[in-house]
């Protein structure tokens, strides 16, 4: 009996680390030496993003253009100012942000971007 328990007690211990792991991503194509990306940076920034419920259906990933894209974001076209903010849900283009003027309006345009996201994508077991 003690040694049926003991996997039971370890798989209800432990963390469900990967249960609700994002399948949305909202990217941000910068260049290093662009000032509206470093404006984004100091009055929103990657922290404030991701500790927000916004960040948490959507995680930011950046990715610097200058560097070229990698190759999961190749497909992207049609993109030519900095910053550009993309949000993807289950692989898929949601919508773009296209530059950034002030934290005020790019929560805003953020919330209405988020509130396209399809109910199921913010849970990679929600079939």
């Amino acid at each position: 009996m003690r040694r049926r328990c003991l996997p039971l007690l370890a798989a209800l211990a432990a963390p469900r680390a990967r249960a609700e792991e994002a399948v949305a991503s909202f990217v941000m194509l910068e260049r290093h030496d662009c000032p509206w990306c470093r404006r984004w940076l100091r009055e929103v920034g990657e922290p404030a993003w991701n500790g927000s419920d916004l960040g948490r259906r959507a995680p930011l990933r950046r990715v610097d253009v200058a560097q070229d894209l990698p190759e999961d974001l190749r497909h992207l076209t049609a993109w030519r100012f900095t910053p550009t903010f993309v949000l993807f849900a289950n692989g898929r283009e949601v919508g773009r942000i296209i530059g950034y003027q002030a934290d005020y309006f790019f929560w805003q345009q953020a919330e209405a971007l988020l509130a396209r996201l399809p109910p199921d994508s913010n849970r990679r077991d929600a079939r």
